[in-house]
């Protein structure tokens, strides 16, 4: 208990000070966001409008401050005020619509990552010095530090521009109207994000591979696995029942950090196919110096970075009684 009281407390600290960087990093952009939303208008628009609008957005309320704790307090209520660009929309629906297809993007792309690569990774570490294992795990390697941006590129061009085999961008045909209990409509959905899917996934498989490869490779000179090989047990049955299933506390834990990661590491993928989540609204919000919808969609990055990091302290815990062992002693 002690242990859990000691992490909760500790990642409490970091969300203040995520949340406090959170407020000061968008007002040290150079621009102000009321001034830009009216930079591009048809019309004259008079200093006292600019400034009846600064105040019903709450930017000349008092000193920085005051806009800080004002500020503070609306987090406590998840009150996380109205986009400047899109006016009067809330922030809280724009990234509520947001955040479902960045979660199913990244969710998924983590998922299928995690399940290959580890597959790859049990391979390799039993065929270890193999030709598979040489050639595999140095490629998938390789595959993960070319950046995701040129990955995304490259497959843009070649299968959507090129081949034309698959759409350029969006989650679904434009022009369409989301039809959740439509067979049809799901079928879209897969055809459009299996791209950027695609592009998020290739990326991530080498680190799970490595990871379960070396947890494994330990785990083969173990005392039990040489007995399990002398009983006379089947290779798949030495490998998936003894060796896979210890080797897969690590990956477990990397698995919970991964998809806490993921949500903010899928922006590049979703910019460049036009996806309708949280990379996207994040580019309009920059462009726009739109204070409330940057500060909601960092804070929603922060909670959900730090929640799955929580959650793979407790997975540690839970899985590997040494832990708890270690935390009553």
């Amino acid at each position: 208990m002690n242990y859990f009281v000691k992490r909760l407390m500790f990642y409490i600290a970091a969300l203040f000070v995520a949340a406090t960087l959170n407020f000061i990093i968008p007002r040290a952009m150079p621009g102000d966001p009321v001034t830009m939303l009216f930079a591009n208008a048809s019309v004259q628009v008079t200093p006292e409008r600019i400034t009846a609008m600064k105040e019903l957005l709450g930017f000349v309320d008092g000193s920085l401050v005051t806009q800080y704790l004002v500020y503070m307090k609306n987090i406590l209520y998840w009150e996380l005020g109205t986009s400047i660009q899109f006016y009067p929309l809330s922030v809280n629906e724009l990234l509520g619509k947001a955040f479902g297809w960045s979660l199913f993007l990244a969710g998924s792309a983590v998922i299928i990552s995690f399940s290959i690569g580890s597959l790859l990774g049990v391979w390799a570490a039993w065929k270890r010095g193999s030709r598979y294992d040489t050639f595999v795990t140095p490629f998938m390697l390789i595959i993960q530090a070319i950046p995701q941006v040129v990955i995304a590129m490259i497959a843009l061009f070649t299968f959507a521009i090129g081949l034309k085999w698959l759409p350029t961008g969006y989650a679904y045909t434009a022009g369409h109207t989301p039809d959740w209990t439509s067979w049809s409509f799901y079928k879209d959905v897969a055809y459009h994000a299996f791209l950027p899917l695609f592009c998020a996934s290739i990326a991530q498989i080498g680190g799970f591979l490595v990871n379960m490869r070396n947890n494994m490779i330990n785990l083969l000179a173990e005392d039990y696995i040489t007995m399990a090989k002398g009983k006379g047990l089947s290779s798949s049955r030495v490998i998936f029942n003894y060796a896979a299933r210890n080797a897969l506390l690590p990956s477990i834990t990397a698995f919970s950090m991964a998809i806490g990661i993921a949500i903010g590491g899928q922006l590049i993928v979703e910019i460049i196919f036009n996806y309708p989540g949280l990379g996207t609204v994040l580019l309009n919000a920059i462009h726009a110096r739109d204070y409330q919808v940057l500060q909601g969609q960092l804070l929603i990055m922060t909670l959900f970075m730090l929640s799955f990091n929580l959650v793979a302290d407790l997975l540690c815990i839970a899985f590997d009684p040494r832990l708890r062992a270690g935390e009553s002693s």
